[in-house]
């Protein structure tokens, strides 16, 4: 059982991380993230497990723009007990372009925050605990730490959907949109470039020619050409009914 401390009104701990850039070792001190700045910080157990790949991480890269425009936040931070190799790796993996990077590898920075615990029972040795932030001039404002439940990685309360109501609440949420595309065609070139002038980001599933067939298309949505964009979980369509579609939503 663990008791973590409250630490709202406490500074941040002094510490410098290591990590990789341009494929040379640097250093980057907490006083340098913090000083003078608006900083959200969510922390989590590690790089490439299962809530913090397919939850934590992804909805803060979604909502990252809109949580700085919205609470004029400088910066958002992710940061696990993991070494700089790992987190790079996975924000790669993640394709990771709005969260930045802390690696807390000797986690110095966690343990004296007090939310270092042991999952040496899983094989994880020592690890963060899940929680977020947020920071203004190295003074911790908010801080929203998930309960604890021995054997159990909980996820409620951390995540980039709370902090944005703490923030500004009533924030408008941007739109989920997937588009499929299929390499080479002029019209799906034309729907990114109208989704990207309307604000609305988007994930790109890019098949080439020889695999995605009309045959695939009418199994997913009865159409028989690319580009096909949905969006909050509705099919427009095409170019020409995406065009449509944002007439009439003007």
């Amino acid at each position: 059982m663990y008791n973590f401390p409250n630490v709202e009104g406490q500074k941040v701990p002094i510490v410098s991380w290591v990590y990789r850039f341009n494929g040379q070792w640097a250093k980057i001190t907490s006083d340098e993230i913090f000083k003078n700045r608006k900083v959200v910080i969510f922390s989590l157990p590690g790089a490439f497990t299962p809530v913090c790949s397919s939850s934590h991480l992804p909805r803060y890269e979604e909502l990252a723009e809109t949580i700085k425009r919205a609470a004029n936040i400088d910066d958002i931070y992710c940061i696990s007990v993991n070494d700089p190799f790992v987190m790079d790796a996975w924000a790669k993996d993640q394709g990771i372009k709005n969260v930045k990077f802390i690696p807390d590898g000797n986690g110095e920075f966690t343990e004296k925050l007090g939310y270092l615990v042991d999952k040496k029972e899983f094989g994880l040795g020592m690890r963060s605990w899940r929680y977020s932030m947020y920071v203004e001039n190295g003074i911790i404002k908010k801080f929203f730490c998930e309960p604890y439940k021995k054997d159990e990685d909980t996820y409620g309360i951390s995540d980039a959907d709370t902090m944005l109501d703490y923030l500004k609440p009533n924030t408008e949420r941007p739109k989920l949109c997937t588009i499929i595309t299929r390499v080479g065609c002029p019209y799906c070139e034309k729907a990114k470039e109208l989704l990207q002038s309307k604000g609305i980001y988007y994930e790109e599933l890019s098949i080439p020619n020889l695999v995605l067939t009309s045959r695939t298309l009418r199994a997913i949505n009865g159409a028989t050409s690319a580009p096909q964009v949905f969006i909050d979980g509705k099919l427009i369509g095409g170019y020409e009914d995406l065009k449509k579609y944002f007439s009439v939503s003007a």
